[in-house]
């Protein structure tokens, strides 16, 4: 009568194990997520020295996915819009481009507890439009303003893009998403003229080819 018991009270003690075990397998990843963010985009551009360039305020949004992941480390990536630029003055004339982006960033990120992540990775673009607002202090056009009559900007841009993006997000409450990242282009914004074919005059806003994206963005978002 007592083996009965006996298998009883272990049965018991087994299934009690179990359910304790559950919550810490649970409690090891942490569950996927998607959401939405949108924010500003304060643009310049680097190694312009040949203009007085200065920043440009512009906005983002778009969406983001995060598949589980351990609790500590974690992965994001992004599908974003992004209108951005840059003002810039010459002894002749000031202007303004402006450029629009599909942006795909992929993050890594290294969690701080509940409250807040680091993230790090990379990000590529993809020029979407682009056109210059431009006005010359003498009489008359700036017969530099845009070389092409037609589709001037896109043709002299490049359209792909790429370069790093570092954040910093928290987490005050619920799903909400507050957070800053800084990207820094790798690519040129202009396409170098060929050898083979002679280039038009460089307009006033594009007097260094190699001039690359810088762009500093502020966002909002929600996680679901």
């Amino acid at each position: 009568m007592l083996l009965p018991l006996l298998a009883l009270s272990q049965s018991d003690t087994s299934a009690k194990s179990a359910k304790a075990a559950k919550p810490a397998t649970k409690s090891s990843k942490t569950e996927r997520s998607f959401g939405v963010i949108a924010g500003l985009n304060f643009a310049n551009v680097t190694k312009a020295s040949s203009i007085s360039n200065s920043n440009e305020t512009g906005f983002m949004v778009g969406v983001f996915f995060a598949p589980p992941s351990k609790s500590l480390l974690s992965f994001r990536m992004e599908f974003l819009y992004s209108k951005q630029g840059y003002d810039y003055k010459t002894n002749t004339n000031t202007g303004t481009v402006d450029k629009h982006y599909i942006m795909m960033p992929m993050l890594y990120g290294i969690n701080i507890g509940k409250l807040a992540r680091l993230e790090a990775g990379l990000q590529t673009a993809i020029l979407l439009n682009a056109k210059v607002d431009s006005t010359t202090s003498q009489s008359g056009t700036d017969p530099n303003a845009n070389p092409y009559a037609s589709g001037g900007m896109m043709k002299m841009m490049n359209r792909f893009n790429y370069g790093f993006a570092g954040a910093l997000e928290i987490y005050p409450y619920k799903g909400i998403v507050l957070g800053g990242r800084y990207n820094i282009s790798l690519g040129e914004i202009y396409k170098t003229p060929t050898p083979s074919v002679t280039p038009p005059p460089s307009p006033s806003y594009m007097q260094d080819v190699d001039a690359k994206n810088n762009l500093v963005q502020l966002y909002l978002g929600y996680r679901f």
